[in-house]
């Protein structure tokens, strides 16, 4: 078996020890070859060029972000036979993606995991959730693994990767301060947005709408949040989307997703599980996020379902 090992260098969790004792814990079972990403999209292009050499495996050790570049690259030209299975080894902060699959978010258990999915030859198809968007900028096509979202969510998202910029760790703190300051920049905006699924009418005025591919949306430190909570990588779409943004509103959600398991419900919120598309559309320019990637700006967006779109090693 032929693999490719993908590594972000730059993750949260990545160290040159843990990257050593992986590749050597790989090289022993496969014939391997590293990658270490140098630029945004490295991931995307090493991924998409083991596709076209022939690879069996390609490996993510990252942060979510890593694999979600990993992940468009093997499907670049589309689905279709023969594309390589996907491992992943986390190495970021949160690893949505690792702990919707079941799988050990520590980067050793993973590493172990992924060599025992390796030599017994187990895997799994999962589907997954693809954006298609319009704007200023010429729109954008990404597959994404776990949650997009517009609106507030990417607001957060933007802030984020501001201070990520300025050297700041990516923290549960620095999360929560900047919700905070997009909630408040959002009170004041009062964008609408209208949202579009299958067999019902244009549900217009609202304010946020967030996208799952799978349970959970994301993690808040060790805390699953889970927005729609019967969403998995075996059915469709789920959508959380609120009517309102007041703050009893957003204090009675938060707090419920904080304390409990999920399902939440209200006469505010606008949820759906397993649709086959999701499309929002906004008069004015509002952000876009996939898997926790900012991707710009958008006024109209598709979120489409698309069932075993990939295998994974697991």
């Amino acid at each position: 078996m032929r693999a490719l090992l993908v590594v972000n260098p730059q993750a949260t969790a990545t160290t040159p020890a843990g990257r050593d004792v992986l590749a050597h814990a790989l090289a022993s079972d496969v014939k391997l070859d590293i990658v270490e990403t140098a630029y945004r999209g490295h991931a995307a292009d090493a991924a998409a060029g083991a596709v076209g050499d022939g690879y069996d495996l390609v490996v993510a050790h990252g942060g979510d972000g890593t694999v979600n570049e990993v992940v468009n690259g093997v499907l670049r030209g589309g689905t279709r036979p023969g594309l390589p299975m996907l491992g992943v080894v986390p190495g970021g902060s949160a690893n949505v993606f690792a702990g919707a699959l079941g799988l050990p978010r520590d980067p050793v258990e993973a590493t172990y995991r992924l060599l025992q999915a390796i030599e017994h030859g187990t895997s799994r198809k999962v589907g997954l959730g693809r954006v298609a968007s319009a704007g200023d900028d010429g729109g954008h096509d990404r597959w994404f693994t776990f949650n997009a979202g517009v609106g507030w969510d990417a607001d957060v998202v933007a802030g984020v990767e501001a201070q990520r910029a300025k050297g700041r760790e990516a923290s549960p703190a620095l999360y929560a301060r900047t919700a905070f300051a997009s909630y408040v920049a959002q009170r004041r905006r009062r964008q609408s947005l209208t949202v579009n699924i299958p067999g019902e009418p244009p549900i217009e005025g609202v304010r946020l709408a967030f996208v799952s591919n799978t349970d959970p949306w994301t993690y808040l430190g060790d805390k699953a949040i889970r927005l729609n909570p019967s969403t998995s990588f075996d059915g469709g779409l789920g959508l959380f989307a609120l009517l309102g943004l007041g703050l009893p509103t957003i204090a009675r959600y938060v707090a419920h997703l904080l304390a409990t398991d999920g399902n939440p419900k209200g006469g505010n919120l606008l949820r759906r599980d397993d649709v086959e598309f999701v499309r929002v559309t906004c008069a004015e320019p509002v952000n876009l996020q996939v898997d926790g990637d900012l991707l710009g700006e958008c006024t109209e967006v598709e979120f489409t379902s698309v069932p075993a779109a990939l295998t994974v090693a697991v």
